[in-house]
């Protein structure tokens, strides 16, 4: 008796456990097939079941084409309707949907680490200085490379070619684990130059100004240019000694010590002027002064008075004047006793 009690129980525990997976397999056959609005697939086609949720045992039929790696489309809902009608699969609930967005599953490759793979390799081979160092410049504008979601590993360069001349490189790349690239490999072209940190100014700064360091920049210039300064300690506290624009680096020659620029040589100019004034006083000085007057004199003067040329003559040792005369810069005419 006790033996079949507990047979009993176990029975009804059996059937209790397996209630719930026969009623979710009643209710996935009973199940309405149904309109995903978005889907995203990692093949190169598009199932009845990746469009269609409860498609049943016509789920893994491929009705259209995949995306291009790393791009999405829509799929207008009659043309979904009209490609699994041939498979028995009706009274599908649309949802209201007008399409439905398949986006291709991908991994980008970035522009920066193509970048970083074409300079790598002209270090490498063409010796080019440091990676880090070269710019890359490319014909067209450059745009990820997408390949399969579940490709791995790194770029690999099958062909590069490189001519100083000009500056030029066209380059190749391949990706084993990957079918895509590996059956049409991705060609680039463009120029690379080695470059150099050079100073600049972020905004324009004016010929005699004193150079600060929020007043400057680095950003890079070819190496092959030369000249620039390329540490911006080296140009604090010096004033311009020309109008310094955005952009335009700063050479050797365009900068002055603070108090020995330009302005300042010219104020040492008015005061080295003022300083012969001072000799002026000195025992002597009006006996050269005449004397230099004297030979001033003997030289003849052309001048244009009165409509006409005429030529004055000499003064005598003494410097008077035997006729009249128009001075070179004088706009007097005088008559000399």
């Amino acid at each position: 008796m006790n033996r079949l009690v507990l047979r009993n129980l176990l029975v009804l525990a059996v059937l209790l456990g397996l209630a719930p997976l026969i009623a979710h397999g009643a209710a996935a056959q009973n199940a309405v097939p149904a309109l995903r609005a978005n889907v995203t697939v990692a093949g190169d086609v598009v199932r009845i079941g990746d469009l269609i949720e409860h498609a049943g045992p016509v789920a893994d039929i491929p009705i259209f084409r995949s995306p291009d790696l790393g791009t999405r489309g829509a799929v207008a809902t009659d043309a979904i309707l009209d490609a699994v009608r041939p498979h028995q699969l009706i009274e599908i609930d649309t949802r209201g949907l007008a399409e439905v967005i398949v986006t291709r599953a991908s991994r980008a490759i970035t522009v920066p680490e193509i970048v970083a793979r074409i300079a790598q390799a002209l270090s490498e081979e063409y010796g080019m200085g440091e990676a880090r160092n070269i710019t890359v410049n490319f014909d067209r504008e450059a745009r990820p490379i997408h390949i399969e979601a579940s490709a791995t590993g790194e770029l690999q360069v099958t062909a590069l070619s490189y001519d100083p001349r000009n500056a030029r490189f066209d380059v190749t790349f391949d990706l084993p684990s990957s079918a895509v690239l590996h059956r049409r490999p991705a060609r680039l072209s463009g120029t690379a130059i080695e470059t150099v940190a050079a100073v600049t100014v972020e905004h324009p700064v004016e010929h005699g100004e004193v150079l600060k360091a929020s007043d400057l920049t680095v950003l890079r210039r070819p190496k092959a240019e030369g000249g620039n300064i390329t540490d911006v300690n080296a140009v604090l506290g010096l004033a311009a000694r020309r109008p310094l624009r955005p952009g335009q680096p700063i050479h050797d020659a365009e900068s002055d010590e603070a108090g020995t620029g330009p302005a300042q040589r010219h104020r040492d100019h008015r005061l080295r002027s003022a300083g012969a004034g001072a000799d002026a006083a000195r025992p002597g000085a009006g006996r050269r002064r005449a004397r230099r007057r004297g030979q001033r004199a003997q030289r003849p003067v052309e001048a244009r008075g009165a409509g006409r040329r005429q030529r004055s003559r000499s003064r005598d040792h003494q410097g008077h004047d035997h006729a009249p005369c128009i001075r070179t810069g004088e706009t007097r005419v005088g008559d000399v006793a």
